[in-house]
């Protein structure tokens, strides 16, 4: 379930989304994801409750990030099929985020068959680039891992929302 909700779905949801909808639309709708699996979390788990600091604090990130992705010309171009599939995206990541916490073999795994209706056609000369690949591991290693680390530590910090709910690189 992990690796179809995190790996798989939410992967392959917010692409094809990308392809559908504006990019704003889909950065500010993605961005709801912590704010659903904290929703997911209270409906699941009746221990939980949420504290005024987490529900003000998750609108003000929420209108923070808005601020940031509209860069104050906000134009509204619904486009229901690519907002819907990005909405699908973050429930995804947000059950993802409640029933699994190490994943990566099952993620890949259950993406496979989505290779038949995308082949990659890599352009290794490209990817090879030193500009190309240092960008790669930036993302890589600081956009993904360090920030992952970080965001966990946060949430152990907070103590708000379960967190054996949440994926822990180091639990």
């Amino acid at each position: 379930a992990g690796g179809i909700f995190g790996g798989s779905l939410y992967f392959f949801t917010e692409n094809t989304a990308l392809g559908i909808t504006q990019a704003s639309n889909v950065s500010f709708i993605i961005c709801t994801a912590p704010l659903l699996t904290t929703i997911l979390s209270l409906l699941f788990y009746k221990s939980e409750k949420a504290s005024k600091g987490l529900i003000y604090g998750s609108l003000l990130a929420l209108m923070g990030v808005g601020l940031i992705v509209f860069n104050g010309s906000f134009v509204l171009k619904i486009s229901p099929i690519g907002d819907l599939l990005t909405l699908l995206a973050a429930l995804s990541w947000a059950f993802y985020s409640l029933i699994i916490k190490k994943i990566f073999f099952y993620g890949v795994l259950t993406i496979l068959p989505a290779f038949l209706l995308h082949p990659l056609h890599p352009d290794t000369v490209v990817l090879l680039q030193p500009a190309v690949l240092f960008n790669l591991l930036f993302l890589a290693v600081l956009a993904s891992l360090i920030c992952y680390v970080l965001w966990n530590v946060v949430l152990k910090q907070l103590g708000t929302v379960r967190a054996s709910n949440y994926i822990y690189l180091n639990p």
